[in-house]
Protein backbone atom coordinates (compact mmCIF):
# COMPACT_ATOMS: atom_id res chain seq x y z
CA UNK A 1 0.00 0.00 0.00
CA UNK A 2 1.35 3.44 -0.84
CA UNK A 3 1.69 5.91 2.00
CA UNK A 4 2.17 9.63 2.37
CA UNK A 5 5.41 9.59 4.37
CA UNK A 6 4.61 9.01 8.04
CA UNK A 7 1.01 10.17 7.70
CA UNK A 8 -2.16 8.22 6.89
CA UNK A 9 -2.01 5.75 4.02
CA UNK A 10 -2.89 6.75 0.49
CA UNK A 11 -6.14 4.86 0.83
CA UNK A 12 -9.44 6.04 -0.52
CA UNK A 13 -12.35 5.96 1.92
CA UNK A 14 -16.06 5.69 1.19
CA UNK A 15 -18.21 6.92 4.09
CA UNK A 16 -21.67 5.37 3.93
CA UNK A 17 -24.58 6.98 5.81
CA UNK A 18 -28.00 5.28 5.63
CA UNK A 19 -30.69 7.84 6.47
CA UNK A 20 -34.43 8.15 6.81
CA UNK A 21 -36.01 11.43 7.95
CA UNK A 22 -32.79 13.00 9.25
CA UNK A 23 -33.42 16.64 8.27
CA UNK A 24 -32.41 17.92 11.73
CA UNK A 25 -29.23 15.90 12.24
CA UNK A 26 -27.75 15.13 8.81
CA UNK A 27 -26.59 18.72 8.11
CA UNK A 28 -24.61 18.70 11.38
CA UNK A 29 -22.87 15.44 10.46
CA UNK A 30 -22.04 16.72 6.96
CA UNK A 31 -20.46 19.82 8.51
CA UNK A 32 -18.39 17.55 10.76
CA UNK A 33 -17.18 15.75 7.65
CA UNK A 34 -16.26 19.09 6.05
CA UNK A 35 -13.92 19.70 8.99
CA UNK A 36 -11.96 16.45 8.60
CA UNK A 37 -8.16 16.63 8.68
CA UNK A 38 -8.07 13.71 6.24
CA UNK A 39 -7.65 15.06 2.67
CA UNK A 40 -11.06 15.80 1.13
CA UNK A 41 -9.91 14.39 -2.22
CA UNK A 42 -9.25 11.04 -0.54
CA UNK A 43 -12.78 10.30 0.61
CA UNK A 44 -16.32 10.33 -0.67
CA UNK A 45 -19.60 10.31 1.22
CA UNK A 46 -22.56 8.26 0.03
CA UNK A 47 -25.84 9.15 1.74
CA UNK A 48 -28.43 6.43 1.09
CA UNK A 49 -31.90 7.89 1.53
CA UNK A 50 -34.41 5.21 2.44
CA UNK A 51 -37.71 6.85 1.54
CA UNK A 52 -37.51 9.97 3.70
CA UNK A 53 -40.81 11.81 4.01
CA UNK A 54 -39.31 15.02 5.45
CA UNK A 55 -36.92 17.53 3.87
CA UNK A 56 -33.87 15.24 3.98
CA UNK A 57 -33.59 14.79 0.16
CA UNK A 58 -33.67 18.54 -0.50
CA UNK A 59 -31.15 19.30 2.23
CA UNK A 60 -28.86 16.62 0.87
CA UNK A 61 -29.12 17.97 -2.68
CA UNK A 62 -28.23 21.48 -1.48
CA UNK A 63 -25.10 20.23 0.27
CA UNK A 64 -23.66 18.58 -2.85
CA UNK A 65 -22.20 21.85 -4.17
CA UNK A 66 -21.17 23.15 -0.74
CA UNK A 67 -18.86 20.43 0.58
CA UNK A 68 -15.16 19.96 -0.30
CA UNK A 69 -15.46 16.20 -0.69
CA UNK A 70 -17.47 14.21 -3.20
CA UNK A 71 -21.01 13.85 -1.84
CA UNK A 72 -23.14 11.21 -3.58
CA UNK A 73 -26.86 11.09 -2.75
CA UNK A 74 -28.37 7.67 -3.35
CA UNK A 75 -32.08 6.97 -3.57
CA UNK A 76 -32.64 3.35 -2.71
CA UNK A 77 -34.37 1.03 -5.14
CA UNK A 78 -36.33 -2.21 -4.67
CA UNK A 79 -39.51 -2.70 -2.69
CA UNK A 80 -40.18 -3.47 0.96
CA UNK A 81 -37.52 -5.38 2.88
CA UNK A 82 -37.14 -6.83 6.35
CA UNK A 83 -33.68 -5.23 6.61
CA UNK A 84 -33.68 -1.64 5.28
CA UNK A 85 -30.24 -0.78 6.66
CA UNK A 86 -28.54 -3.77 5.06
CA UNK A 87 -30.13 -2.85 1.75
CA UNK A 88 -28.89 0.74 2.08
CA UNK A 89 -25.33 -0.35 2.82
CA UNK A 90 -25.30 -3.04 0.13
CA UNK A 91 -26.45 -0.64 -2.60
CA UNK A 92 -24.00 2.01 -1.40
CA UNK A 93 -21.06 -0.40 -1.48
CA UNK A 94 -21.96 -1.33 -5.06
CA UNK A 95 -21.33 2.33 -5.99
CA UNK A 96 -18.41 2.98 -3.65
CA UNK A 97 -15.01 3.79 -5.16
CA UNK A 98 -13.14 3.58 -1.86
CA UNK A 99 -10.89 0.77 -0.73
CA UNK A 100 -12.14 1.22 2.82
CA UNK A 101 -15.83 1.37 3.79
CA UNK A 102 -16.72 3.46 6.84
CA UNK A 103 -20.31 3.35 8.09
CA UNK A 104 -22.06 5.70 10.48
CA UNK A 105 -25.60 6.97 11.07
CA UNK A 106 -27.30 10.21 10.11
CA UNK A 107 -27.82 11.31 13.71
CA UNK A 108 -24.13 10.98 14.70
CA UNK A 109 -21.34 13.47 15.34
CA UNK A 110 -17.68 12.83 14.46
CA UNK A 111 -14.50 14.65 15.47
CA UNK A 112 -12.17 16.36 12.96
CA UNK A 113 -9.52 13.60 13.12
CA UNK A 114 -11.99 10.72 12.77
CA UNK A 115 -11.03 9.63 9.25
CA UNK A 116 -7.35 10.44 9.77
CA UNK A 117 -7.18 8.16 12.80
CA UNK A 118 -9.07 5.41 10.97
CA UNK A 119 -6.67 5.53 8.02
CA UNK A 120 -3.64 5.55 10.32
CA UNK A 121 -4.91 2.56 12.31
CA UNK A 122 -5.63 0.69 9.08
CA UNK A 123 -2.09 1.39 7.92
CA UNK A 124 -0.55 0.23 11.20
CA UNK A 125 -2.56 -2.95 11.61
CA UNK A 126 -3.55 -4.09 8.12
CA UNK A 127 -6.90 -5.06 9.63
CA UNK A 128 -9.69 -6.28 7.40
CA UNK A 129 -12.26 -4.76 9.75
CA UNK A 130 -11.96 -2.12 12.48
CA UNK A 131 -14.62 -1.54 15.11
CA UNK A 132 -14.77 1.94 16.60
CA UNK A 133 -16.06 3.34 19.91
CA UNK A 134 -19.33 5.19 20.29
CA UNK A 135 -20.99 7.13 23.07
CA UNK A 136 -23.81 9.63 23.46
CA UNK A 137 -23.94 13.38 23.09
CA UNK A 138 -24.15 15.43 26.32
CA UNK A 139 -26.81 14.02 28.63
CA UNK A 140 -29.75 16.06 29.91
CA UNK A 141 -31.92 13.59 31.80
CA UNK A 142 -31.51 10.62 34.12
CA UNK A 143 -32.67 8.40 31.27
CA UNK A 144 -29.82 9.76 29.10
CA UNK A 145 -27.24 8.96 31.78
CA UNK A 146 -28.55 5.44 32.23
CA UNK A 147 -28.32 4.83 28.49
CA UNK A 148 -24.75 6.15 28.44
CA UNK A 149 -23.66 3.69 31.12
CA UNK A 150 -25.48 0.81 29.43
CA UNK A 151 -23.95 1.68 26.06
CA UNK A 152 -20.47 1.80 27.58
CA UNK A 153 -20.93 -1.75 28.84
CA UNK A 154 -21.60 -2.93 25.28
CA UNK A 155 -18.62 -1.04 23.84
CA UNK A 156 -16.34 -2.27 26.60
CA UNK A 157 -17.49 -5.87 26.29
CA UNK A 158 -17.00 -5.84 22.53
CA UNK A 159 -13.50 -4.38 22.86
CA UNK A 160 -12.51 -6.78 25.65
CA UNK A 161 -13.61 -9.94 23.83
CA UNK A 162 -11.96 -8.69 20.64
CA UNK A 163 -8.69 -8.22 22.54
CA UNK A 164 -8.97 -11.89 23.50
CA UNK A 165 -9.35 -12.81 19.84
CA UNK A 166 -13.05 -13.59 20.28
CA UNK A 167 -15.14 -11.09 18.26
CA UNK A 168 -18.65 -10.81 19.69
CA UNK A 169 -20.21 -7.37 19.22
CA UNK A 170 -19.70 -4.02 17.52
CA UNK A 171 -21.75 -1.02 16.39
CA UNK A 172 -22.52 0.02 12.82
CA UNK A 173 -22.40 3.70 13.80
CA UNK A 174 -18.60 3.42 13.76
CA UNK A 175 -17.55 0.45 11.67
CA UNK A 176 -14.76 0.17 9.11
CA UNK A 177 -13.94 -2.65 6.70
CA UNK A 178 -12.27 -3.30 3.39
CA UNK A 179 -14.59 -3.33 0.43
CA UNK A 180 -12.83 -6.42 -0.90
CA UNK A 181 -13.30 -8.20 2.44
CA UNK A 182 -17.02 -7.42 2.33
CA UNK A 183 -17.24 -8.87 -1.16
CA UNK A 184 -15.09 -11.88 -0.38
CA UNK A 185 -17.31 -13.02 2.51
CA UNK A 186 -20.48 -12.46 0.49
CA UNK A 187 -21.57 -9.30 2.29
CA UNK A 188 -24.89 -9.75 4.03
CA UNK A 189 -25.82 -12.94 2.18
CA UNK A 190 -27.64 -15.29 4.49
CA UNK A 191 -28.69 -12.59 6.98
CA UNK A 192 -30.70 -10.17 4.86
CA UNK A 193 -33.96 -11.53 6.28
CA UNK A 194 -32.94 -10.34 9.77
CA UNK A 195 -33.68 -6.66 10.42
CA UNK A 196 -30.71 -6.09 12.71
CA UNK A 197 -27.10 -7.28 12.57
CA UNK A 198 -25.68 -5.28 9.65
CA UNK A 199 -22.65 -4.87 11.89
CA UNK A 200 -22.20 -8.00 14.04
CA UNK A 201 -23.12 -10.66 11.48
CA UNK A 202 -20.65 -9.12 9.05
CA UNK A 203 -17.96 -8.96 11.74
CA UNK A 204 -18.40 -12.66 12.49
CA UNK A 205 -18.10 -13.55 8.80
CA UNK A 206 -14.96 -11.47 8.32
CA UNK A 207 -13.40 -12.79 11.54
CA UNK A 208 -14.05 -16.35 10.40
CA UNK A 209 -12.58 -15.74 6.94
CA UNK A 210 -9.64 -13.63 8.18
CA UNK A 211 -8.46 -14.82 11.62
CA UNK A 212 -7.02 -11.93 13.66
CA UNK A 213 -8.26 -9.58 10.96
CA UNK A 214 -10.67 -7.61 13.19
CA UNK A 215 -9.32 -4.89 15.50
CA UNK A 216 -10.75 -2.36 17.95
CA UNK A 217 -9.78 1.29 17.48
CA UNK A 218 -8.98 2.60 20.97
CA UNK A 219 -8.45 6.29 20.36
CA UNK A 220 -10.45 9.20 21.84
CA UNK A 221 -10.32 11.03 18.51
CA UNK A 222 -12.13 8.11 16.88
CA UNK A 223 -15.17 8.19 19.19
CA UNK A 224 -18.48 8.71 17.38
CA UNK A 225 -21.24 10.41 19.35
CA UNK A 226 -24.91 9.78 18.79
CA UNK A 227 -28.23 10.71 20.36
CA UNK A 228 -29.77 8.59 23.14
CA UNK A 229 -33.30 7.34 22.64
CA UNK A 230 -35.71 10.11 23.69
CA UNK A 231 -38.48 7.93 25.13
CA UNK A 232 -38.94 4.56 26.79
CA UNK A 233 -41.01 3.42 23.81
CA UNK A 234 -38.23 4.25 21.33
CA UNK A 235 -35.68 2.59 23.61
CA UNK A 236 -37.87 -0.51 23.86
CA UNK A 237 -38.13 -0.94 20.09
CA UNK A 238 -34.40 -0.31 19.54
CA UNK A 239 -33.31 -2.84 22.15
CA UNK A 240 -35.87 -5.36 20.98
CA UNK A 241 -34.52 -4.99 17.45
CA UNK A 242 -30.99 -5.60 18.72
CA UNK A 243 -32.01 -8.56 20.87
CA UNK A 244 -33.94 -10.17 18.01
CA UNK A 245 -30.71 -11.25 16.31
CA UNK A 246 -29.41 -13.37 19.20
CA UNK A 247 -31.02 -16.56 17.92
CA UNK A 248 -29.49 -16.11 14.46
CA UNK A 249 -25.83 -16.12 15.51
CA UNK A 250 -23.85 -18.88 13.79
CA UNK A 251 -20.88 -18.40 16.10
CA UNK A 252 -21.42 -19.74 19.61
CA UNK A 253 -19.41 -16.92 21.22
CA UNK A 254 -21.99 -14.08 20.99
CA UNK A 255 -24.74 -16.47 22.07
CA UNK A 256 -22.59 -17.64 24.97
CA UNK A 257 -21.90 -14.03 26.00
CA UNK A 258 -25.60 -13.16 25.78
CA UNK A 259 -26.46 -16.23 27.86
CA UNK A 260 -23.82 -15.31 30.45
CA UNK A 261 -25.12 -11.73 30.74
CA UNK A 262 -28.70 -12.97 31.04
CA UNK A 263 -27.97 -15.60 33.70
CA UNK A 264 -25.64 -13.38 35.74
CA UNK A 265 -28.31 -10.70 35.95
CA UNK A 266 -31.02 -13.28 36.61
CA UNK A 267 -28.90 -14.50 39.53
CA UNK A 268 -29.16 -11.02 41.06
CA UNK A 269 -32.95 -11.22 41.01
CA UNK A 270 -32.83 -14.74 42.48
CA UNK A 271 -30.49 -13.49 45.22
CA UNK A 272 -32.87 -10.63 46.05
CA UNK A 273 -35.77 -13.06 46.13
CA UNK A 274 -33.82 -15.31 48.49
CA UNK A 275 -33.12 -12.39 50.81
CA UNK A 276 -36.77 -11.31 50.73
CA UNK A 277 -37.77 -14.87 51.66
CA UNK A 278 -35.30 -14.81 54.55
CA UNK A 279 -33.20 -17.54 52.95
CA UNK A 280 -30.21 -15.18 52.95
CA UNK A 281 -29.00 -12.74 55.58
CA UNK A 282 -28.34 -9.07 54.78
CA UNK A 283 -24.58 -9.60 55.01
CA UNK A 284 -24.76 -12.53 52.58
CA UNK A 285 -26.84 -10.42 50.21
CA UNK A 286 -24.25 -7.63 50.28
CA UNK A 287 -21.36 -10.02 49.66
CA UNK A 288 -23.09 -11.79 46.78
CA UNK A 289 -24.20 -8.56 45.10
CA UNK A 290 -20.74 -7.08 45.67
CA UNK A 291 -19.05 -9.96 43.85
CA UNK A 292 -20.84 -8.81 40.72
CA UNK A 293 -21.15 -5.07 41.31
CA UNK A 294 -17.56 -4.11 42.24
CA UNK A 295 -15.80 -5.62 39.19
CA UNK A 296 -18.55 -4.14 36.99
CA UNK A 297 -18.03 -0.69 38.52
CA UNK A 298 -14.30 -0.80 37.89
CA UNK A 299 -14.76 -2.02 34.32
CA UNK A 300 -17.51 0.46 33.42
CA UNK A 301 -15.61 3.28 35.07
CA UNK A 302 -12.54 2.69 32.91
CA UNK A 303 -14.66 2.61 29.75
CA UNK A 304 -16.53 5.81 30.66
CA UNK A 305 -13.27 7.63 31.41
CA UNK A 306 -11.89 6.61 28.00
CA UNK A 307 -15.10 7.87 26.35
CA UNK A 308 -14.78 11.22 28.13
CA UNK A 309 -17.80 10.61 30.35
CA UNK A 310 -16.43 11.19 33.85
CA UNK A 311 -19.62 13.01 34.86
CA UNK A 312 -21.51 9.79 34.25
CA UNK A 313 -19.52 7.74 36.81
CA UNK A 314 -21.98 8.37 39.70
CA UNK A 315 -24.73 6.80 37.58
CA UNK A 316 -23.03 3.40 37.50
CA UNK A 317 -24.62 2.17 40.78
CA UNK A 318 -28.03 3.38 39.63
CA UNK A 319 -27.65 1.49 36.37
CA UNK A 320 -26.55 -1.61 38.26
CA UNK A 321 -29.80 -1.52 40.23
CA UNK A 322 -31.91 -1.30 37.09
CA UNK A 323 -29.84 -3.49 34.76
CA UNK A 324 -30.84 -6.97 36.05
CA UNK A 325 -34.52 -6.20 35.49
CA UNK A 326 -33.72 -4.68 32.08
CA UNK A 327 -31.64 -7.64 30.85
CA UNK A 328 -34.12 -10.29 31.98
CA UNK A 329 -37.03 -8.34 30.51
CA UNK A 330 -35.46 -7.94 27.05
CA UNK A 331 -34.12 -11.46 27.09
CA UNK A 332 -37.73 -12.61 27.33
CA UNK A 333 -39.45 -10.12 25.00
CA UNK A 334 -36.86 -10.80 22.29
CA UNK A 335 -38.57 -14.15 21.82
CA UNK A 336 -41.56 -12.30 20.36
CA UNK A 337 -41.33 -10.98 16.82
CA UNK A 338 -42.09 -7.44 15.69
CA UNK A 339 -40.79 -3.96 16.49
CA UNK A 340 -40.97 -0.44 15.09
CA UNK A 341 -37.95 1.23 13.50
CA UNK A 342 -37.84 4.65 11.81
CA UNK A 343 -41.60 4.73 11.35
CA UNK A 344 -41.84 1.17 10.00
CA UNK A 345 -43.14 -2.03 11.50
CA UNK A 346 -40.58 -4.80 10.98
CA UNK A 347 -40.38 -8.45 11.95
Amino acid sequence: METNGSGPPAVRISVIIPVRNEEQTLPILLKDLCAQTFPSESFEVIVADDGSTDNTPNILAAFVSQVPFRLRPLTLTEGPTTSPKKRAIRQSIALATGDLIVTTDGDCRVGPRWLEIIALHYRQTGARMITGPITFLPEHTAFDYLQTVESSSLIGSGAATLALGLPTMCNGANLIYEKRAFEEVGGFDGTEHIASGDDEFLMHKIAKRFPNGVRFLKNPDAVVRTTPQPTLKAFYHQRKRWASKWKAYESYLPSLLAFFVFTSNLSVLITLAGWAAAALSSSQLIWLIGLKAVPEWLFLGSVLVFLGKRKTLPWIPVTQLVYPFYVVFFGLVAQRKGFRWKGRDLR
